[in-house]
């Protein structure tokens, strides 16, 4: 372990069917996070290849889009059979791959990737070679494997696949129900962390915890950000149910990082670390956000730490919950340094500023054009589209802005719509090309229940809804402030970025 001292973008709007089909012309590199009011125009931030491309070789391709088939012949992520027992027999068959490094295991409802994305950044600049894993991807599959800050090669994602598919097969033979997709990648992940290798492990769960494909590592850290409803036909009713299951991941006598928690949640998750002899830090109590301010292209944070107060940190991503996320990743990243345990001194204030100025997450409140301005944000549930209503108000100078949202048909859409109805002036509803996609017109009887009639547009087709919102923005004219925001999936934010060209 090392010591931590030390474009143009196109107008129109093509075919999204042809866009979708062809996927060979994404742009390696995302937009930075733009500045937060229509009037600071300035870039923050350093650009990443955070959403691979397409492989330019046919053949490694042809041999990518082959994997991918294969993967989508198992069960979705949605079809689960709470056990992990297969993926354990997995890992057995694979010589215990995840057991070779440390890992940092983060769980919780909303908040994950966006965690996971700082602590990875900050790992990676005290000079650690870190694997990252998270789900879902935005757009490219590969997304969902990274060595040290950036996804794996289509290359490396297909050897990966092809030296775990012999012992795959075996499991499958054995067992009542053949591995999942989801178990799969898991597997690929730690494979290719032990082959890298890795220093550390960022890995954040699917779903809940105790039964996740990804709780077969044992956490040095196990990170928990805010706990709301979400699945809650798997995991539980109440935030007490669902800690339950998200608690799963703290093990034996690990550091827990606690993000704010509702009370009952917090209770449950106070008590299981009790069980196992895990120390416990706690967001407010032990580190938290100290001040915050909106900067160009983000805000600027102090944070305290376990080891003490972090000033002037640039964070180039809008809101408080991201505040919030940082003040997460910061502890855990001292937690596995021993900071606050086998040492007092903070981490060195100037690599933790580097770290955290690089920091991207992709589809989160992420500027991809500008006249009007359209934001991509993957809120998919009732907590996530509150935090991103309230950063949108604070980072955000819109006159008029317009929602463009497809959503899955098993979310809580009501409680998304009535998050964000009061930032909509009009929304436009509509469908991603998956199968877990609502029905645009079942979403729009929704919609009208909670903004009425005539605020809502409905366009089935995802190119058409964002022409219909870019021309409902501009009705106030070029300098009146309107905007866009597209938002509802991860799957509806990804399409929008091929269609917007980002990819």
């Amino acid at each position: 372990m090392s010591d931590p001292n030390g474009t143009d973008q196109p107008d129109s709007l093509d075919s999204f069917d042809e866009i979708i089909e062809a996927e060979t012309t994404r742009d390696p590199d995302l937009a930075v996070i733009e500045a937060g009011s229509r009037t600071l125009r300035t870039q923050g931030g350093q650009p990443h290849a955070d959403v691979p491309a397409r492989p330019e070789d046919p053949e490694v391709d042809k041999a990518l889009r082959e994997v991918e088939a294969e993967l989508a012949t198992r069960w979705g992520e949605t079809k689960l059979e709470p056990s992990v027992s297969r993926i354990s027999a997995l890992m057995d068959f694979l010589g215990e791959p995840q057991r070779s490094y440390p890992s940092i295991h983060i769980t919780g409802t909303n908040g994950k990737t966006s965690t996971a994305r700082m602590i990875e950044a900050l790992l990676g600049a005290f000079e650690l070679r870190t694997g990252r894993y998270t789900s879902p991807h935005v757009q490219s599959i590969t997304e969902r494997i990274s060595l040290d800050g950036a996804p794996i090669t289509a290359e490396r994602f297909i050897e990966t696949y092809n030296d775990i598919k012999p012992y795959v097969e075996m499991v499958d033979s054995r067992q009542e129900y053949r591995l999942s997709f989801f178990e799969v990648l898991t597997g690929m992940a730690y494979a290719a962390f032990a082959d890298a290798p890795v220093d550390v492990a960022v890995v954040e769960v699917g779903m809940g915890g105790s039964w996740d494909a990804t709780n077969v590592i044992d956490g040095d850290v196990a990170v928990i950000t805010p706990i709301d409803l979400d699945h809650t036909d798997r995991l539980g009713e109440t935030p007490a149910e669902i800690a339950g299951e998200k608690g799963g991941i703290i093990k034996q006598d690990a550091t827990v990082i606690l993000a704010q928690q509702p009370v009952d949640a917090a209770q449950v998750l106070l008590k299981k670390a009790v069980e196992v002899d895990a120390t416990v830090a706690r967001e407010g109590l032990e580190f938290g956000v100290v001040a915050r301010q909106v900067a160009v292209g983000g805000q600027l944070l102090t944070l305290r730490g376990l080891g003490g107060e972090y000033t002037e940190v640039y964070l180039p991503l809008h809101g408080a919950h991201q505040a919030h996320n940082a003040a997460v990743a910061l502890a855990a990243v001292e937690a596995f340094f021993g900071v606050g345990a086998q040492r007092a001194e903070p981490l060195d204030i100037d690599t933790v500023r580097k770290a955290f100025a690089a920091v991207s997450s992709p589809g989160r409140l992420e500027v991809v054009r500008r006249s009007p301005t359209i934001v991509l944000d993957a809120a998919h549930n009732p907590a996530g589209a509150r935090v991103t209503a309230d950063a949108v108000r604070e980072a955000f100078d819109f006159s008029r802005l317009i929602g463009v949202v497809g959503a899955s048909g098993d979310k809580n859409v009501r409680g998304l719509l009535e998050a964000f109805e009061p930032i909509f002036a009009e929304i436009v509803v509509t469908q991603n090309s998956t199968q877990r996609a609502m029905d645009a017109d079942e979403l729009a009887a929704i919609a009208v229940e909670v903004f009425g009639e005539e605020r809502v547009q409905v366009e089935p087709r995802l190119p058409d809804a964002l022409e219909a919102a870019i021309t409902l923005a501009e009705e106030e004219g070029e300098f009146a402030g309107g905007g866009v925001l597209v938002t509802g999936s991860v799957i509806t934010v990804g399409e929008a970025r091929l269609l917007l060209g980002k990819g």
